[in-house]
Order: structure tokens, then C-alpha cells, then sequence
């Protein structure tokens, strides 16, 4: 059993708390509205609703997956007293045209994780950011002989790489190591892997055939943002 907090209630947060506390795992979850907003989910999963403070306190993993203009206005303490050995896991996406408007470091070719890591001052690892919510909430087997559904993980840090990819496997999907941080560009949204639900062999070939320009649909216009409905 691992102490995890997740730090957002939305598809991804809501899904993960709900896998989380299947697999057996101590979860604390918050979000931006507080711990009175989290009832019914804590009510469902058995999940302990807190701030995103103290989802932080006493976590072994912690699980940052809101919109990632909202990542900069995480407080800036938020991890400063964490152990060195916490793992930060990142969820986000950068959606410039849809809802986060332009982020000039990630149009200039800083990778998504590496802004979010510049932003909360902590190494992160990458990985459920290429998946529909339902497809992960439905998607996993516990039959490790099937052709699971596979999932990219980036991080600089090997052995903390080793343990979410670990907590991968145990919610019934299969952990491709998908590189550094620096590589990460390779599962961003617009990348061949990116909500393709590919199995292992299959997200190894997209992070192989991947390539690092930004195209036009994944850049920011002078009308930035739209919404998902009517991008801009």
C-alpha cells in the first residue's frame, strides 16, 4: 500500500482516486474548491478528501493533474519541506488553443513536464497524460498475459520512473520507459502515440517515429484560448 495525493478531482483526478484506492493504495485527494467538494468522491472510493496542502503531507507519490495554466498558481511552497525522495507524477497537457492560452517557453520547445517541473520546483515523472479518462478508468486488465493498453513514462530519475511504472502495472496497463524528461515532447499531445490506446510494442514505434515540431493545430493564435468546443 503506497500513500498517494492527487492534487485535482477532474476526469484524470477523479479517475486515478477511483484506481488508486481499488488497487488497494491510501489516497488523499484535493482540489481547488476544497475537501467539502469532494464528499460524494470520497463517499465512492474511500479516499480521504484534504487541501492541496496537505495532499502533499506525508504522500510517498503525489499526483498533480489539473490544467496546466493552473500549475503556476500552485502554491509556491507547496513542496519546499517535501522529502527528497517524494514522487511527483504530471498528468499535463498543454491545450494552447482549447484552454491555456499561450505559454511562451513550450512554444519556444521547452517540453510540457519541463515547464510544470520549473513551475512547482521538483523533478516530475510524466505519464497519463496520452489517454482518454474513460479509456483509463475501463481500459486496464488485471490479466497480465493480455495485450494490455500501454503507457508512456518520461522522467529523469530512474528509480522513482521504476516505481510509477510499477503503479502502472498494478492498475492494469503495461509501462513503456519512454525517457527523460527532455524527450518528453514524444507523448505530447499531437505526438503518434498521443490517445491511441496502443499496447507495448505499439507506443514504442510512436515514440520512435515522433518528432519534435510543434504543429500549427498545437500552437497559440493571437485568439488564444478558445474553449474545446470552438478551439482559437
Amino acid at each position: 500500500m503506497r500513500k498517494i495525493g492527487i492534487i485535482g478531482s477532474g476526469n484524470i483526478g477523479g479517475t486515478l482516486t477511483r484506481l488508486f484506492t481499488k488497487a488497494g493504495h491510501n489516497v488523499a485527494v484535493a482540489n481547488s474548491r476544497g475537501p467539502s467538494s469532494l464528499a460524494d468522491l470520497a463517499n465512492e472510493t474511500g479516499a480521504h478528501p484534504v487541501t492541496v496542502s496537505q495532499a502533499v503531507q506525508g504522500s510517498e507519490i503525489v499526483v498533480v493533474t489539473i490544467p496546466m495554466t493552473a500549475v503556476a498558481s500552485l502554491p509556491k511552497d507547496l513542496f519546499r519541506n517535501a522529502p527528497a525522495d517524494l514522487i511527483v507524477i504530471d498528468t499535463s497537457n498543454y491545450y494552447p488553443q482549447q484552454r491555456d492560452g499561450l505559454i511562451a517557453e513550450v512554444e519556444a520547445g521547452m517540453t510540457e513536464s519541463a515547464w510544470v517541473e520549473q513551475q512547482i520546483g521538483r523533478p516530475v515523472i510524466k505519464v497519463f497524460n496520452s489517454i482518454l479518462a474513460e479509456h483509463l478508468l475501463n481500459k486496464g486488465t488485471a490479466d497480465k498475459r493480455a495485450e494490455r493498453v500501454a503507457l508512456a513514462v518520461a522522467g529523469d530519475n530512474t528509480q522513482a520512473k521504476a516505481s510509477v511504472m510499477q503503479l502502472v502495472e498494478e492498475i492494469g496497463f503495461a509501462a513503456v520507459d519512454a525517457g527523460t524528461i527532455a524527450q518528453s515532447w514524444r507523448q505530447q499531445p499531437g505526438s503518434p502515440g498521443y490517445l491511441k490506446d496502443y499496447n507495448a510494442a505499439g507506443v514504442s514505434k510512436a515514440l520512435s517515429d515522433a518528432t519534435q515540431e510543434r504543429t500549427p493545430a498545437w500552437r497559440a493564435t493571437p485568439d488564444s484560448p478558445g474553449t474545446f468546443e470552438s478551439p482559437a
